[in-house]
């Protein structure tokens, strides 16, 4: 049995998932101090979007960070660390604010590049897979079931990443709608579209669990 995480892209370039969990009464006051102070976080590291939960959970954001490499990642903390207008106007006042802090290492997935939606507004979907241990070299063809989705096209394929760092063996796929009533259509329409059905059944064999989440973007996140 193979155990290793697999094949990725040829390119050492990685994304730190970040996920925190936003006290109840403070996200309103959080997603203001975000969207206000949020461009002293970029010039330092390329951001690729940042979320607000809206269905599927509660108080929760998410935003993924891109690295050409680790020693880049290391390089960009170090001047985060020493960076005045950062540690004052942001970091402390949000601290207070958050409840719980999640990060996780991704690749994405050899066969896919990111993505951009057609135009802005919309709401995404975080979608996360947790596989059986092997990585994409034992469950990488079994997820045609995303193209069969693609094919059908009532959606748009954003991205797809396996972790590296974090609970292994998990994939998460963020995909775009232009609103949540045209993606439940959508997708009420695929689960009746025999591609789809076949690429279900066959890649289900490696499934563990799987979770949705609604997002909508915040102003300041370059996926809008």
């Amino acid at each position: 049995v193979c155990l290793a995480t697999g094949p990725r892209q040829d390119n050492g370039i990685f994304y730190e998932i970040r996920t925190y969990d936003i006290k109840p009464a403070k996200m309103k006051e959080f997603l203001g101090m975000i969207n206000e102070h949020l461009h002293i976080r970029t010039a330092h590291s390329e951001l690729v979007g940042f979320w607000y939960s809206e269905l599927g959970a509660m108080n929760k954001v998410f935003h993924i960070w891109k690295y050409d490499n680790f020693a880049h990642r290391t390089a960009v903390r170090h001047a985060l660390a020493n960076d005045k207008e950062w540690q004052g106007k942001l970091i402390s006042a949000i601290l207070p604010l958050v409840e719980k802090q999640h990060n996780e290492v991704a690749y994405l997935v050899p066969w896919c590049q990111l993505g951009k939606p057609p135009k802005e507004g919309g709401v995404y979907e975080w979608v996360t897979f947790q596989m059986k241990p092997g990585g994409p070299a034992l469950w990488g063809e079994a997820f045609a079931a995303i193209n069969a989705h693609i094919n059908t096209g009532y959606t748009r394929l954003i991205g797809v990443f396996h972790t590296e760092y974090g609970l292994l063996n998990t994939v998460h796929v963020l995909w775009w709608n232009e609103s949540a009533d045209q993606r439940a259509a959508g997708r009420h329409s695929a689960h009746e579209d025999a591609r789809v059905v076949a690429a279900v059944r066959d890649s289900v064999r490696f499934l563990e669990s799987q979770q949705n989440v609604l997002l909508i973007p915040l102003q300041c996140s370059p996926l809008k």
